[in-house]
């Protein structure tokens, strides 16, 4: 996220009519910003509306690249649609964020600020897209707006990438100027994910859109020392990924992981390289010495019959061949491409 007062962000002449006041129940502060008119109109009809009178949830994704601009544009849209907004449901981990979920009200907005930045490894991101997920229903049931604001959103589970948000903003620089964004619908949003998911590519020849758009650099959640407090909290809060210790709840889920784990080796008798190929392909990290010391403290001996080799070698096969069927039917969607406008 950027200064406000960058000199990329500085808008050329806008109409009057396309800036938006937003007032501070608590303070009476307003706060004054450019929304694109389009964007505008979508979050006025369909959105506002469906948390409102539809009894539903919202999720939106924001993406691009460090230091496009993807947080103050999600911080605006954000305090547009929920005039309460304030740093206390903007957070940065994933104890932050399912602790917001549960403190806000109804029809209230939580942004989940630079998720997944920071966790350099496949295990890192598999666990928190298991709290994405399990948190979902809680969303859902609440009517809660939630912005998640990541470097990618391919980095996203499919269920929440593909079924659970409603829209991708996509936010990007043009020809060094800050400030654009294209947004890709529902529709479309599933279709960009299937075809650039192994090569995180937003240019595809059958998924594009229309829907684009210019934002600027104003902070929407108060003035100076608001913005001050939120980019202190925002760097302490990114410094301190992954080098915390382990919460209470992530030692019970290692816990209740060593043991599924031990359980599954128990049942099946497999060695703990094919172990670790079967969880890979889940995208759980482990290797077969990780296995290994994990099922020894069960007592595990590490001894296999060729019985139970030759069994789990035939439940391998018939996982694949479901994997290769799936995969099929993901890449003639992604050829038939959607009908965009």
């Amino acid at each position: 996220m950027q200064q406000s007062d960058s000199p990329s962000f500085i808008p050329k002449k806008k109409k009057k009519s396309n800036t938006v006041t937003v007032t501070n129940e608590k303070t009476g502060e307003k706060i004054t910003y450019y929304l694109d008119p389009r964007l505008k109109r979508n979050l006025d009809e369909k959105v506002i509306p469906s948390l409102k009178n539809k009894d539903k949830d919202c999720v939106l994704c924001f993406d691009g690249a460090e230091g496009s601009g993807k947080s103050t544009m999600a911080l605006q849209v954000g305090r547009y649609v929920d005039h309460t907004l304030d740093l206390s449901r903007v957070v940065f981990d994933a104890e932050s964020f399912r602790q917001a979920i549960f403190k806000a009200k109804k029809r209230q907005c939580v942004i989940f600020d630079e998720a997944f930045t920071g966790l350099s490894s496949r295990s890192s991101l598999s666990a928190m897209n298991r709290v994405l997920v399990s948190l979902m229903m809680q969303v859902r049931q609440k009517n809660l707006f939630i912005i998640f604001v990541l470097p990618t959103f391919f980095l996203l589970d499919k269920y929440v990438a593909i079924f659970r948000s409603r829209a991708l903003i996509h936010v990007y620089e043009s020809k060094g100027i800050r400030g654009y964004y294209k947004l890709y619908n529902k529709k479309v949003k599933k279709y960009l994910y299937l075809a650039g998911a192994k090569t995180y590519s937003y240019n595809h020849k059958n998924v594009w859109t229309r829907n684009k758009g210019r934002f600027y650099g104003t902070f929407a959640l108060g003035g100076p020392e608001v913005e001050k407090k939120y980019r202190d909290i925002k760097i302490k809060a990114l410094e301190n990924t992954e080098t915390n210790p382990m919460s209470s709840a992530q030692v019970k889920y290692r816990d209740q992981r060593n043991l599924s784990i031990y359980l599954l080796r128990k049942i099946t008798g497999a060695p703990y390289e094919q172990l670790s190929n079967l969880l890979n392909d889940y995208d759980i990290d482990i290797s077969g010495e990780q296995i290994r010391l994990i099922c020894s403290k069960y007592g595990d001996k590490g001894t296999v019959s060729k019985l139970d080799q030759e069994r789990f070698k035939e439940m391998l096969m018939d996982k694949r061949k479901i994997i290769q069927d799936a995969s099929k039917t993901d890449e003639n969607v992604v050829k038939q491409g959607p009908e965009t406008k």
